[in-house]
């Protein structure tokens, strides 16, 4: 079980992980004064448990266990939701696409040579049928999978040479949607997960997410050397990782 403790003098709270049927869940656990064990999933995903201190931790994962099923259906249920929600896009001028922390407003132009630009302040749609649906949709996802795919490459290729003098071998990137975190990392398997989700966070916040994970190889797990490690190599941690909150997940 891996945890987390934030400073909070009112309500600490920590991140918990247990292995459910089908998933591994990241859970985030809060000492509050009530009587019963709570918990609250959020439309994200993410998994929130309130419950007084007296209440020791395998108690509450009892609790969750018992809960499972309807954690998983719920959880299966939210992320169906915002899969949807990304399908509604008509891919009209006007729509919006959030990007490394900028929301890009869409523009569809009629072009011979079909392509997706941007300059920063919109998305810029070329095609030869400014009404082909299907073909709106298929440009501009695949940009934005060459985008995500870049971006998470050239993060990577910088922030690796911090890691590698400690041993840690070059990892296996896999990219995609994840509802209750942001990244993974198996050590024993050399492999770091990240959420496709990140490119529409500033990039600052993709930066803390790919050395979260490396640190995993030196500390797997989330504890106050964990912590001060992740310090040592990123010294503003802690204000990048309160801005990628903003952003929902993780």
């Amino acid at each position: 079980m891996d945890k987390y403790r934030t400073k909070n003098m009112t309500t600490p709270k920590e991140y918990h992980n247990i292995q459910l049927k089908n998933i591994t869940l990241t859970y985030l656990l809060e000492r509050k004064p009530v009587k019963n064990i709570n918990l609250r999933i959020k439309s994200d995903g993410s998994v929130c448990v309130s419950a007084n201190n007296r209440v020791p931790v395998w108690r509450i994962e009892e609790f969750i266990i018992e809960k499972q099923d309807y954690i998983e259906r719920a959880i299966r249920e939210y992320s169906k939701k915002n899969t949807q929600e990304l399908a509604s896009k008509q891919y009209v001028d006007g729509e919006t696409f959030g990007f490394l922390g900028k929301s890009l407003c869409l523009k569809v132009k009629e072009a011979e040579t079909e392509r997706v630009e941007t300059d920063g302040t919109y998305l810029c749609l070329y095609l030869k049928q400014t009404e082909n649906f299907t073909k709106k949709e298929r440009l501009v996802q695949q940009w934005f999978k060459e985008q995500t795919v870049q971006v998470f490459s050239e993060i990577i290729e910088s922030v690796y040479p911090q890691f590698e003098k400690y041993g840690v071998p070059y990892p296996k990137i896999t990219i995609r949607s994840m509802t209750s975190r942001w990244g993974s990392c198996q050590p024993v398997k050399a492999r770091i997960t990240l959420n496709a989700w990140l490119i529409a966070t500033p990039k600052g916040c993709i930066e803390y997410v790919v050395v979260h994970e490396f640190a995993h190889f030196i500390h797997p797990n989330h504890s106050k050397q964990f912590w001060a490690f992740v310090e040592s190599m990123m010294p503003d941690y802690r204000e990048r990782k309160t801005m990628l909150r903003g952003y929902g997940t993780r």
